[in-house]
């Protein structure tokens, strides 16, 4: 079979513009060969970005501040699929906390006296919540340094970074990467590339030969999963649910986000952990259901990803279900109606595979839009979403 989404790139450009494609499955495709730009580009600034965090105090130990992953939607997700590599190479208190929330609760979070780094993520640089708390972070609180990953040079959270050099520093990876569709793809996976480029500064020569591996393992996986992902959405299923442990949690987060998003909310979805599922949300897998299933190479995660899938089987859950795993692990294929396996060691670290596995959850979006009879690079007809979210009134 064709690769279906080579048969999208491969269409004249009047009619991928009339469609809606002119953009979405470009970005797509485009996301191995950026990953590549985005680590030599970080690299290159590896000496600014040491002189944020030492101004920081990030030295490890007692003293060294808390860690926050700050974005909203997707950006939030690249925060939240960072959050384990960062807590083990930096050996630090890290968390993500959505700008939505910090805006609205800033106090609850932050305590006289304590150091604190913000690393904040925005492809635009021009969300409302992110340059609203940016800015007054940066007028009240002497004690936050900022690190803020943008795809945007002229966003304002960029341009407010580059008036307070002293406190904060903007990370402006390629415009190749500030995607143009409403859906963020290859800026997601670039943005949390650059995160994981700095979580990996003491080692960032040793991590270049793991990015040049995450694009060649992505080349051999993005047709394979475009081919799923197209069959799988011919069923014209109305909820999709996602599944993972740990770091792949935030994959589920963002594959959900990507299937309702791109097809205006025709699809319900919901993510979940594979232990949490059970506790009552299982209750929607039914027999309109996607359910899809990323498995850890970790030993004890997977156990319980297994024991789930064994549940579901054996309930019959779910009209199509899919797991995406680590190669030489043949473990599922009788539980699964599609097994995608990534060319990568079996023991590849599930830290530094978000960027990989959510491909398939972009790809799912794409294809479902299209089944919906919309434009993926305009999924939503009523205006409902936007790809900069609206201004908001702003409460001290």
């Amino acid at each position: 079979m064709a690769d279906p989404l080579r048969n999208i790139l491969d269409l004249p450009e009047q009619e991928k513009r009339e469609r809606g494609l002119e953009h979405t499955p470009r970005e797509i495709s485009q996301q191995r060969q950026t990953w590549i730009n985005t680590y030599r580009y970080c690299r290159e600034r590896l000496a600014d970005v040491n002189r944020i965090l030492r101004d920081a105090g990030s030295d490890h130990g007692s003293g060294s501040p808390a860690v926050y992953l700050v974005g909203a939607g997707t950006s939030d997700y690249a925060g939240r699929a960072l959050v384990p590599l960062l807590r083990h190479r930096w050996q630090c208190d890290a968390c993500a906390i959505p700008s939505t929330t910090l805006l609205t609760d800033f106090e609850d979070f932050h305590r006289t006296g304590r150091e604190y780094l913000w690393i904040s993520f925005s492809r635009s640089g021009d969300s409302p919540e992110g340059v609203a708390l940016l800015q007054r972070a940066l007028d009240r609180h002497r004690n936050i340094r900022h690190l803020v990953i943008t795809c945007n040079p002229q966003g304002q959270m960029a341009q407010i970074c580059s008036r307070h050099p002293g406190q904060s520093l903007a990370i402006v990876l390629d415009d190749a990467v500030n995607d143009r569709g409403l859906a963020m793809t290859s800026s997601f996976t670039n943005m949390l590339l650059a995160g994981q480029c700095i979580a990996q500064r003491e080692e960032i020569e040793v991590f270049g030969d793991t990015v040049a591996q995450m694009a060649e393992t992505g080349a051999q996986f993005l047709p394979a999963a475009a081919e799923v992902a197209a069959a799988i959405t011919t069923l014209g299923c109305s909820r999709a649910c996602f599944v993972g442990s740990g770091t792949l949690r935030a994959v589920a987060d963002e594959c959900a986000l990507k299937a309702v998003e791109l097809t205006a909310g025709k699809v319900t979805t919901l993510a979940e952990t594979p232990l949490g599922l059970r506790h009552g949300p299982m209750s929607s897998v039914d027999s309109n259901t996607l359910f899809v299933a990323f498995l850890s190479s970790e030993a004890r995660r997977r156990g319980y990803e297994l024991d789930l899938l064994g549940e579901i089987d054996r309930k019959r859950l779910g009209r199509v279900r899919a797991a995406v795993t680590v190669q030489g692990i043949d473990d599922v294929s009788s539980l699964t109606d599609y097994c995608l396996s990534l060319d990568c060691p079996r023991d590849f670290p599930d830290q530094y595979r978000p960027v990989l596995d959510v491909l398939f959850g972009q790809l799912i979006g794409l294809f479902a839009s299209m089944r919906c009879g919309l434009k993926p690079d305009q999924p939503s007809p009523t205006g409902a979403i936007t790809r900069v979210v609206q201004p908001i009134k702003l409460y001290s």
